[in-house]
């Protein structure tokens, strides 16, 4: 049987290489999942718009000189794409803290949604989640599974309220269950 994870890269992911990443800390491991929602402009979905500010070429002029990435983005109709192997630190989280614990980036890996806090996401996007949640969890040591919303209260909603937080936990385990 093939391995799902080889060199941090996810088999049946479609790679989309960003140069917004480095290594992580010696010592980290990667522990934590943190799920984001994201849509260019805001409550835009399928202009290939986050692809372009995640490879540094922004839709947007106000958007130049931001830096950013994640792992993953997961298209509203559940198509899978990488960034950044999982095995270096992809630049999602910002200002973050789990469980008192800072700088997130370090130890989790970052997956985008495309969506906003106004919409539901699609049935599709939590298939291919819950897929790779499973395939990530056969690779790596991971203790939990929070939106970005936890990590950086007061600093952003995302996933947003619209996210199904319960169907989520249902099929991959409450025990990753890291809102709290």
């Amino acid at each position: 049987m093939k391995r799902a994870v080889r060199g941090g890269w996810v088999r049946g992911a479609r790679r989309r290489p960003s140069p917004n990443h480095d290594r992580r800390p010696a010592g980290s491991r990667v522990e934590l999942i943190v799920i984001h929602g994201i849509s260019l402009p805001a409550g835009a979905f399928g202009s290939n718009n986050v692809v372009r500010l995640f490879r540094n070429d922004p839709p947007l002029p106000s958007l130049r000189d931001l830096r950013v990435s994640a792992h993953f983005l997961i298209e509203r109709d559940g198509e899978l794409l990488q960034f950044v192997s999982c095995d270096r630190r992809a630049w999602h989280a910002g200002v973050s803290r789990w469980r008192q614990r800072p700088a997130c980036n370090d130890y989790s890996i970052g997956i985008e949604l495309c969506g906003c806090d106004q919409r539901r996401y699609d049935r599709r996007q939590y298939r291919a989640l819950i897929a790779l949640i499973k395939q990530l969890r056969a690779a790596y040591p991971l203790a939990a599974v929070a939106g970005h919303c936890h990590i950086a209260p007061g600093r952003k909603t995302d996933p947003g309220p619209r996210f199904d937080w319960e169907l989520l936990f249902r099929h991959i385990g409450r025990q990753y269950d890291g809102r709290a």
